[in-house]
């Protein structure tokens, strides 16, 4: 295991110092008499190898958000101190090679940089120009950039002595295996309000009372904002936007692929070494000794590897006469292929479709009104913006706007009216009250600016505004309850010898060779976990929602120690363990490092670094 992974480990080494060695290329303004941000035992900290690791950071976090990211947002979220953790990690590691004399040979920092894509020419070999112009263009030298990638792999080497030798916890993997691999066999019924004739008294004050006070979650409402908004979207306003026809008759020419569309085959394509073996192929099939999916599978392919999916009579080319001929299930060919002669089945025939401009004109026109609404509203941004700047109020906004002013008081159970965007619902529940009113934009290229006049707690709603609740919830409580107790009277007598749940009027359920895994339609969340905790011959009755799983513990199975299925198992934990445990070390031995080497970081040229993403 411990060879393999340090395999694995060195290769994705090797491939993120290509991707941080790139990761300059463009990165202009930070040219200057400051060259270091700061250095880490001997090693100088470049400003370039910091910009680097902070943009990584920044454009990861961009992508998660989905969107670019600002440095103010990054700031915020500490970005610039994890960027220069990394780099600090990383030099500490090059400074212990350094005082090691690890090193790696020219052939090594070679074979790097010629096999790194952006150092090409267009015949696809390294380019020794291409390689000296991408560096120019980031601002390094060759010497520069070759010493960094020397120090990388000389790292790699380091790294990979720690992370090498680490054996695979065996007895570890065994043990868990066991226990996850271990089956039960039992039987279990379900017994709901249904099943029972149940009649409920008549729920006194001090029923309700003490079913009041013993939940007041249920009756309790949830924060409350009451927000004055206004908004704009495209629906509102594309009804009155002016649509020319010619414009509407140019994009439906654009786009006549979708409109018209030729007569087309749904078909699979299974493709052979030679022209005879497809022949063979083809003349079974038409003597019914096999069939296409059998000839598929006999290949190690399913059915899905080869769909060819819908084509034209003109995409097939020479095929394309015999397979618009064919009906649903004929096999027609061989026909020559780039990968060889091919079979071809019809699944389905589709027919030709036409709309017509008239009769695509009102989706066009829908279309049409909906882009030019969207640009509408584009254009009001900057005079909303500047409205809201200039200190006027929401309602002063949609009478000198499109803009239409509403209110709503919002909670998280409220989806509907303005309330169905994700957009407003983040805001409303991120902006303070008194907080000031910032226009944004919603999903579909609407506006909106918000304001929250009042923020309600959650309160303890009195019992007579919520007695129809509580009502119901005693209901549904004391069904409950019976139901429970009808099933303990039956889990009862089960326990007192009766072998056969049909004898209690139960509908069994029988299930064998189950493990922890397992999962049960049906039953409670935690199932499986209570089956485990059972002993055989036990019976429990669970709650399930409001009625109950009577379940028997019929037989334990430990596992199967000779199945091929649980040396896997046992084999993956024990790498994965290893692998965790080499992690482990490989972080204590970075910190040890990191305590022991002297760092020391300029602010100014740190600062220096910031103000090229401000």
């Amino acid at each position: 295991m411990a060879k393999g992974t340090t395999k694995n480990f060195f290769v994705w080494i090797i491939l993120g110092l290509l991707f941080v060695g790139l990761m300059g290329f463009g990165a202009t303004g930070l040219t200057g008499n400051v060259n270091t941000v700061g250095t880490v035992g001997e090693k100088p900290v470049t400003v370039q190898t910091y910009y680097n690791a902070l943009q990584t950071q920044m454009n990861i976090r961009g992508n998660q958000l989905g969107r670019q990211m600002s440095f103010p947002e990054a700031e915020a979220e500490g970005l610039p101190i994890r960027a220069l953790q990394s780099v600090v990690a990383e030099r500490s590691l090059d400074n212990e090679v350094a005082q090691l004399g690890l090193s790696v040979g020219d052939e090594v920092v070679r074979e790097q940089v010629r096999q790194t894509p952006a150092f090409r020419g267009l015949d696809g070999a390294f380019s020794r120009d291409a390689y000296r112009e991408a560096l120019a263009r980031s601002g390094l030298t060759v010497r520069e950039y070759e010493t960094t990638q020397r120090d990388g792999a000389s790292r790699a080497l380091l790294q990979g002595a720690v992370f090498t030798g680490i054996p695979a916890p065996k007895t570890y993997g065994e043990t868990v295996a066991q226990f996850v691999r271990e089956e039960r066999a039992f039987t279990w019924a379900t017994l709901s309000a249904d099943d029972l004739n149940i009649v409920l008294p008549e729920p006194s004050e001090e029923d309700l009372q003490a079913h009041y006070d013993a939940n007041p979650d249920l009756y309790t409402s949830p924060e409350t904002r009451v927000i004055r908004y206004v908004w704009l979207t495209p629906d509102m306003i594309q009804d009155d936007m002016p649509v020319d026809e010619e414009a509407l008759r140019a994009e439906y020419d654009d786009r006549i692929a979708e409109f018209v569309q030729p007569e087309r085959r749904l078909i699979e394509r299974l493709v052979f070494r030679d022209e005879a073996t497809a022949e063979a192929a083809r003349d079974a099939i038409a003597t019914d000794e096999t069939s296409f999916p059998e000839l598929v599978a006999e290949r190690g392919l399913t059915l899905d590897d080869v769909d060819a999916g819908d084509v034209t009579e003109a995409q097939m080319g020479e095929a394309g006469d015999a397979i618009f001929a064919a009906e649903t299930g004929d096999v027609v060919g061989p026909f020559p292929t780039d990968l060889g002669p091919a079979l071809y089945r019809v699944n389905a025939v589709l027919a030709a479709q036409e709309i017509t401009f008239e009769e695509a004109m009102p989706d066009l026109r829908e279309d049409q009104a909906a882009a030019r609404a969207r640009r509408m509203i584009e254009d009001q941004i900057d005079p909303i913006n500047n409205l809201l700047a200039g200190g006027a109020q929401l309602a002063d906004v949609a009478e000198q706007t499109d803009m239409e002013l509403g209110e709503i008081e919002w909670s998280a159970s409220v989806d509907d009216g303005i309330a169905a965007y994700a957009a407003f619902r983040d805001q409303a529940q991120a902006q303070g009250e008194g907080d000031y009113a910032e226009l944004s934009e919603l999903e579909d290229g609407g506006l909106f600016a918000l304001e929250v006049t009042e923020v309600r707690e959650p309160a303890l709603i009195p019992m007579d505004e919520a007695r129809a609740d509580v009502i119901a919830g005693w209901e549904a409580e004391a069904t409950a309850q019976a139901v429970m107790d009808e099933a303990e009277a039956r889990a009862a007598r089960l326990r007192e010898g009766v072998q056969d749940f049909t004898a209690v009027d139960l509908d069994p359920q029988e299930e064998e060779g189950l493990t922890r895994r397992g999962f049960i339609n049906g039953a409670p969340r935690d199932f499986m976990a209570r089956v485990f905790e059972m002993e055989v011959g036990e019976v429990r009755v669970l709650p399930n929602d409001g009625a109950a799983v009577i379940v028997r513990l019929d037989d334990i199975s430990a596992a199967d120690t000779g199945d091929e299925a649980y040396t896997a198992e046992v084999d993956a934990v024990a790498e994965q363990a290893g692998e965790g445990i080499a992690q482990d070390i490989y972080e204590l031995y970075t910190r040890a490092v990191q305590v022991r080497t002297d760092v020391q970081i300029n602010d100014a040229a740190i600062n220096a670094v910031h103000a090229n993403f401000r």
